[in-house]
């Protein structure tokens, strides 16, 4: 086996102590979207038709509102002050509200982190939580002295006139945060292996032009729609095929042990597409998040899982394999152990 291999597979396991979330209280029906108007007969057919009823929409909060909300509800779940954090990982927003600014120390400021090692990370768009749990958990191995570590995210669309991005999904407005310590009996998830590939070729699939004009005329465009839909649709296939594979090997199992898969939540055909490719069955919070939530961007994954331990889709001891694909195009796939259902901490 290969050094790379023997890293992977002996990786330790992390323990992710809280989830906080940030949801709009009243998700907009997807008739009330002003956009809908300017969309032309096929742009609506398809946007209608991505099985999305509803779309979280909070416009009085900006990324970085929704991302703070997420972390304090994060710590609150846990009892840990701010100051007690040893990091703070930062998943870039879509679009920061200002240039050259760092969206991530304005969150360790407003946390009152002052200690923590503050960065962000991104370029992956869905699937940029990926890299900031493999930095997270990376820091956690590299120093023993380091305190907890929160991985927060605030998704909201670059427009947020035109949330339609076609002929993907609808993107809705959330924030999420991931509180990670070092494995315990009590902690109720415990993530233990993560594997993520990119193809740099479809880079530029996905795109929003900006210099020059106003935020008005913003709208995220695929410069290749066949290119999208049927060469990155039959990579994608393969690349999750395998690296479901690779993850269950290099970790002694076979699918057989694996009690529940989430992915992200684009549209009903999306989710349909990775059940025929891998030949598995979803959770159902899955299905139920996209039609009354939208697409969440990079905290899809975290939030089905844990409704479904909400709603008891999975249960103590279960395996769950949380997958994650990007346009840009990146691939990833988690697997996550749960833990007690009740307690300190549980984020059921």
């Amino acid at each position: 086996m290969g050094a790379e291999g023997t890293f992977r597979t002996t990786a330790p396991r992390v323990a992710i102590n809280a989830v906080g979330r940030h949801l709009p209280d009243s998700p907009r029906p997807l008739a009330d979207l002003p956009e809908l108007a300017g969309l032309n007969d096929a742009e609506r057919l398809t946007c209608c038709g991505l099985g999305i009823d509803t779309v979280a929409v909070d416009d009085g909060l900006t990324a970085a509102d929704l991302a703070e909300r997420a972390a304090r509800d994060a710590l609150d779940t846990a009892g840990i002050p701010a100051a007690a954090l040893g990091a703070l990982i930062l998943v870039e927003p879509r679009a920061p509200e200002a240039l050259i600014s760092s969206d991530a120390t304005r969150l360790q400021h407003a946390l009152g982190a002052d200690t923590a090692l503050t960065f962000s990370v991104g370029g992956l768009g869905c699937v940029s939580s990926t890299p900031a749990l493999l930095t997270a958990r990376g820091l956690l191995v590299a120093d023993p002295g380091l305190g907890p570590v929160l991985v927060v995210h605030g998704s909201k669309p670059a427009a947020v006139q035109r949330r339609y991005r076609h002929p993907v999904t609808i993107n809705g407005d959330s924030g999420l945060a991931l509180l990670l310590g070092r494995p315990h009996a009590a902690a109720p998830v415990h993530l233990l292996d993560l594997v993520q590939r990119t193809n740099g070729r479809y880079w530029d699939l996905f795109g929003l032009d900006y210099r020059d004009r106003p935020t008005a005329e913003w709208r995220e465009k695929c410069s290749d729609l066949p290119g999208y839909s049927f060469r990155l649709a039959m990579e994608t296939r393969n690349r999750l095929a395998d690296l479901v594979a690779e993850l269950l090997a290099r970790n002694g199992l076979t699918r057989a042990d694996v009690a529940g898969y989430a992915s992200q939540n684009l549209s009903a055909g999306g989710l349909a597409f990775i059940e025929e490719s891998l030949d598995i069955a979803l959770l159902p919070s899955c299905r139920d998040n996209l039609r009354a939530l939208g697409h969440l961007g990079a905290n899809d994954t975290f939030l089905n899982l844990s409704t479904a331990l909400t709603r008891k889709e999975l249960a103590e001891g279960d395996l769950a394999v949380l997958i994650n694909v990007s346009p840009v195009a990146a691939w990833s796939v988690l697997l996550v152990e749960t833990g007690p259902m009740s307690g300190p901490g549980s984020i059921a």
